[in-house]
């Protein structure tokens, strides 16, 4: 989510906030899950959602009538960050529920520890899935089946297969906050990258590369951006030879069907 502004200083500041929260917090997942249904909540309710991010009203105004709503029904923690974020400023009030989420999603990437680049791969792996499964894109998007239906599809599919963090983001995707499931599951990826420094590339291949050419290339990309890069691999059959590298909004394209085409062009012109 692009948050600007007075909403991307308060996400900051929260981020921050959110470590502490964590570190007293028995269960990051259960801060996360509490995280995502009050943004949700806000959501649904705009009325709450402009009391809560009106910077007429006293902070402690808004900060009591949030506690009334949340309180007993999220972790201490979890109210004591939503507390400080109806204090801040927002640029626009729907940013306070991308806020939530996003921390729901920073949430659940830590709770993973050790095998948060397990989550990322997951994340593409499933986005994939839904890109070039029609059945399957269609399902999860059909808006007469109820999300309930939609989400037990996804445990069907994922369950004893992937990380519960995984099938946790998977269902929250279907929230309708994204456009589309996978740009929802690519917008958590990116997320559980920056959590850890890491830019993503998507790398498009005529075959598939070796655990050394893929080591190769991880280093080659991170000396070039200062950064770890956590690679998206894609065996592609238009590529024809050679790669081509999507990260952020640079595209390096060394393919053979480029090179064709560059030549054409110059043949044509």
């Amino acid at each position: 989510m692009d948050l600007r502004g007075a909403s991307a200083e308060a996400v900051a500041a929260l981020t921050t906030e959110l470590d502490g929260v964590l570190r007293n917090a028995t269960s990051a997942s259960g801060v996360a899950d509490d995280l995502f249904s009050v943004a949700m909540t806000l959501r649904s309710e705009g009325a709450l959602r402009r009391f809560a991010t009106d910077a007429s009203v006293p902070t402690e105004a808004r900060q009591g009538l949030i506690s009334e709503v949340f309180g007993g029904k999220v972790s201490s923690g979890a109210l004591a960050l939503l507390r400080s974020a109806v204090a801040r400023r927002w640029t626009s009030s729907r940013d306070l529920a991308d806020a939530l989420e996003q921390l729901s999603v920073i949430a659940l990437v830590k709770s993973t520890g050790t095998e948060s680049g397990r989550l990322s791969d997951e994340l593409f792996a499933f986005g994939q899935a839904v890109q070039d499964n029609s059945d399957l894109r269609d399902a999860l998007s059909d808006p007469v089946r109820t999300a309930e239906d939609k989400g037990n599809l996804i445990e069907r599919l994922l369950s004893g297969k992937a990380l519960p963090a995984t099938i946790t983001l998977a269902r929250q995707s279907l929230s309708g906050s994204y456009r589309t499931v996978s740009a929802a599951l690519a917008d958590y990826q990116r997320t559980a990258a920056a959590v850890h420094g890491e830019s993503v590339a998507t790398v498009r291949v005529a075959r598939e590369l070796t655990d050394s050419e893929t080591r190769r290339l991880t280093a080659v990309l991170s000396a070039q951006y200062g950064r770890p890069v956590h690679l998206n691999l894609l065996v592609d059959p238009t590529v024809l030879g050679g790669i081509r590298v999507e990260i952020g909004d640079d595209v390096i394209d060394g393919t053979v069907s480029s090179r064709l085409d560059d030549a054409r062009r110059k043949i044509a012109g």
